[in-house]
This record gives C-alpha cells, structure tokens and sequence, in this order.
C-alpha cells in the first residue's frame, strides 16, 4: 500500500513539473526578463502653493518655485542623501592643501535647455546676480560671496580663491544657474520683472514646455524631459505640477484621479493618505531640530549650569510621548545637533532613554532636595529654588510641547513658568540679547548639507552670534574650529564624532526631535524614492531613476503602467 501510494505521489508530482514548464517556457526565439524601466508616460503631481518666478536666484521664499527649480536647473554640485558633494554641471573639483583654492572643471556636455553650451561666463555671471544688494539671498551669502575671488581659467574650468579655509564651501555652490546669453544685460534689481521668470531656460533634466493657464489664472507648469541634459535622459517624459492652496486640497485632486501625488502630507490628512491603498507614503527627515536651550550664563537661574541637573531633566524628559502623541509620530528623537544618517553623525553617540525613576536618582546625587519647609520644588544646595521660566513660541504645536516639559519636570521638583512670544521676538529680542532663562526652538538649517555646528556652539558666538545657550568649552570648539577648516571628510567625521561626544556628556541643550516630511505618490508610479531632506526639493534627488512605462525584451512596445 506504501509503495502504491508514493508511486501515485511521483506522478503527480510529474504532471505539475511538466505543466510548469509549459507555462513558463517561452516561445521559440523569445527570452522573458523582468520588467525594465522605459521612456514616457504623464507624471502630475499636486503642489500646495502658488507661483511666483521659476528663477532659482528669486525662490527663496517660496518651496513651490523651488520644488519646480529643481527640475529646470542645475548647480555645479549637488550633495547626495549622506549630505556628502556629488558632481553636477561640474564632472570634478579639486581642492589645495590649505583648503584655500578650489578647481572646478565644468562637464564637456553641459548645456541648456535652448542647445547653448553651459561655459565659466554663465557662473561668473549667476555669482554677480547673487552678490547684488538686491538679492534675495541671506546677507551672510552675498558677503561671503564678495570675499571670494572668483578666476576663469577657460570655458570650462572656474577657480575660486577664499580669503581663508572654509571646509562648507560646497554648500554655497549648490545654486542653479542662469543663462548669461538670454539674461546678460538685465541688472539685478530688474530680474524679478523678467518675463525669463515665466518662460525659464535652464540645463536641469527637464525643460519648461508651458504653463497651464485656467480661468485667467496660472493653475499649473508643464515641464518635458530635456534631452540636452548632462545625465541620462529621464524615463518620464512630461512632468506636471498642478497648484493647490493645501495639503487636503490636493488629496481631493487626488481622490479625483486629477493628480498622481501630493507634494506634502500634513498631519490633518494623514489619516486619510494612509487610508488610500492606491498612495504610497514616502517619509524623509527634514534639516530642523527641535530643542531645548538653557542660558548657561544667566545669573537668575545659576543651577542650570550644573551638568547633574541638566541630564536629569534630560532623562525625565519624555520625548517620545511628544513625537507620539503631539506629532502623531512624524519625527525622530534627537540624540545630538548632528542629523542621523550623514557622514558627520556619530551613530555610537549616548542615547538617554526616557526613566523617571533614574531622574529623580539623579536630582537626589546632586543634592537637589526638597526644602525644610516643604513644597513641591526643590532647591539646590545654596537653598535656590529650581524654578524658571521656559519661552516657547506662540503656537498651538510649541504650546502643547511646552505643557509637557512643564508636566514631566514638575515630576522631578522642578517649577517651569512658561511664557510665549512671536517667533520673531523670541528670537530676535530675547535670544539674541541672551534676555532668557530657558526656551523651546527649533534650529532650521534648510538648504545647508554640511553639518557645521560652528555658529550655534563656538565660544566665540557667545558674544554677538548664535552661541545663544553661551557654551564656553574649548575642547569642543577646537573640534568644530578645526572640522571647519579641513576639507577632507574623513578627518571632519572624527572630529564631528568627538563634538558629539562631549556634547551628549555637557548637554548645553536639550535635543528634543528631528520633524519628517511626508510625501505622497501613487503606486503607478515606479522606482520612486525620497532621502533624508535639507529641502523639500530633495525628494526629486532620484526623479530621472522613476518611471510609469515598463517593458520586456520579448516585446516589442512597451506598457504603460495605467494611473
């Protein structure tokens, strides 16, 4: 009976062997592959804003001209998810031993949208526009920029010479360029009166077609993958950006089948992004870090100075029931200035976890007790009461924020007042004249890939600069001091990591989280990625690696993925 019935199993098991070849076995002639990525296809994202001029020089202050600007035009250099340079209109650079001089050499094929070749002149000639006291670039730019000598060695290769070394050059080099041969004449305080600004030509991946006009209004930019472009050609060949004055505006495009994706997911439509089975939600971490900073300095309050008494209220601090509960989930917790995941953040930095128990074991160590006279604060050992006063600015995110530091301190014996202010008074008459005891910020460093934790911690901020919590720890400032002059990047990441390390020992501030930026795409569209973010115009780093048309080699057409 055994025998029989593993002879019935052996033809079974022959027949389905049999039937699977048959169905798998191509025709005479034909080999099957994967699906592989090919040219076309219609890719229409929602944009939340509105349009002002599609000039790189006049975006910044506006992400839906940037978000567009990153496809139209290119910089010498980008820098990729790790914050590190990578080549773009320039193929390679070279940099002197003292970190004085930079080479840069452009690529041969560099040109714009028009078939002009992208030459030395057309850099020189952005760099002017920049340094105009017309600019809308930060007078920190136009400044820097003035001390720079820039050199035409030839068409194709530009030198700059710096006044002294300065490792975070490479940022300022990521600003697209504009086309000397179509705006050569216009002075600066009139490039924001150009019509070039509504019909732009620039040398990005994809080139301006039209905008879509609506009703006598600009409701839309149709933009066309350029074949004169440096890299590969994009395998979406139109790109269109339809405007829209929210994040739930969009969705309902959405929802409509108007539009393939929204360019940002707030928190009020998440829920419902997360809820469609057709979007793929895509999170990236953007440049901002929230946090705490202690005025160090501030003779009311002389106990914050006491490292014990900080990394108490670190440990007591409950940061994740703020990412939770506050930010429904849509940020990291922070360790340190650094961001996670570039090549300056120490991924073996001390991480403090959130213990109650193990704070008030530290409050008691540092003889932070409670009165002879009772109460509920404590006081330090000249019988100070810990008490002080936590500005915050006047919004219902910070205001929430702020309740909880003040309900997880409270816990420890620790009295925090808490005070509001416009952001701009906060920072501008309060931080900036060190008129504070503690206050709740958020560090913005948008569009600034190198890490450079210069200005906010070197001693020589604390007068006059942004040193604002008056850190004064030379070892730490001879590491940032020395990370800021040494161009190679292997020799920055040690001295980084070493920051890092007495930071996360002194806690001069209180690192509360990173925010994320949500961005969402329907799953017909393939390939689709988004990196850690130092601007939202950063989602489009892999945008000429997306497609909607896939192919197969036994075929002679290719598909098109159905929206």
């Amino acid at each position: 009976m055994i025998k029989k019935l593993r002879w019935q199993i052996l033809v079974v098991v022959v027949t389905l062997l049999v039937v699977a070849v048959l169905l798998f076995t191509p025709e005479p002639g034909q080999t099957v592959t994967a699906p592989k990525p090919a040219e076309g296809g219609v890719y229409t994202e929602g944009l939340v804003g509105s349009l002002s001029r599609l000039n790189p020089l006049l975006d910044q202050n506006n992400s839906a001209d940037r978000d567009i600007n990153r496809l139209l035009f290119a910089s010498l250099v980008s820098f990729d998810s790790r914050g590190l340079p990578v080549p773009g209109l320039a193929d390679s650079w070279g940099v002197s031993q003292d970190g004085t001089i930079y080479n840069f050499s452009l690529r041969p094929n560099a040109a714009w949208h028009d078939g002009e070749p992208v030459v030395v002149d057309d850099i020189i000639f952005t760099l002017e526009l920049i340094k105009s006291d017309s600019s809308l670039f930060p007078a920190a730019v136009r400044e820097m920029w003035k001390l720079v000598q820039v050199k035409k060695l030839n068409e194709k290769t530009i030198q700059f010479i710096l006044p002294e070394p300065f490792a975070p050059f490479l940022d300022y080099l990521t600003f697209g360029l504009l086309p000397k041969h179509i705006l050569d004449g216009t002075p600066a305080e009139q490039l924001a009166a150009s019509a070039f600004n509504l019909a732009p030509v620039g040398s990005g991946p994809y080139r301006f077609e039209r905008l879509i006009v609506e009703n006598g209004l600009v409701a839309g930019v149709e933009l066309r993958a350029s074949d004169k472009y440096y890299g590969r050609k994009a395998f979406i060949d139109q790109v269109i950006f339809r405007y829209y004055p929210s994040s739930a505006a969009a969705l309902d495009a959405y929802k409509q089948g108007q539009v393939q994706a929204i360019s940002q997911v707030t928190l009020d439509i998440l829920p419902q992004v997360l809820a469609e089975p057709s979007l793929n939600l895509y999170t990236g971490r953007l440049p901002e870090l929230s946090m705490v900073l202690f005025n160090l300095n501030n003779p009311k309050v002389p106990f914050l100075q006491d490292v014990k008494l900080r990394r108490a209220l670190f440990t007591g601090l409950n940061r994740q029931q703020i990412v939770d509960k506050i930010l429904q989930g849509q940020a990291i917790v922070a360790d340190g200035p650094i961001f996670p995941g570039t090549w300056a953040y120490y991924e073996n930095v001390e991480r403090v976890a959130f213990d109650p128990t193990v704070a008030l074991n530290q409050m008691k160590s540092g003889e932070f007790k409670i009165p002879a006279q009772g109460g509920d604060v404590r006081a330090d050992k000249d019988g100070k009461l810990l008490e002080f006063t936590l500005l915050y600015p006047n919004d219902d995110l910070h205001t929430s924020i702020a309740l909880i530091i003040q309900a997880n301190w409270a816990k420890l014996g620790v009295n925090v007042n808490l005070e509001a202010a416009e952001y701009d008074t906060l920072l501008n008459d309060r931080l900036a004249s060190r008129n504070y005891e503690a206050a709740l910020v958020d560090l913005n460093l948008m569009r600034t890939p190198d890490p450079d934790p210069y200005p906010f911690w070197h001693q020589s901020e604390i007068t006059g600069g942004q040193n604002y919590s008056q850190w004064d720890n030379r070892t730490a400032s001879e590491y940032i001091e020395q990370a800021r002059i040494n161009p190679d990047f292997t020799a920055r990441a040690r001295l980084y990591r070493n920051f890092q390390v007495i930071f996360a020992r002194e806690l001069p501030a209180l690192p509360l989280y990173f925010p994320v930026y949500n961005y969402a795409v329907s799953n017909t569209v393939l390939n689709a990625q988004i990196p850690p973010l130092f601007d939202t115009s950063d989602r489009f780093l892999t945008i000429t690696d997306w497609y909607l048309v896939t192919s197969r080699s036994t075929q002679d057409e290719a598909t098109q993925v159905a929206p």
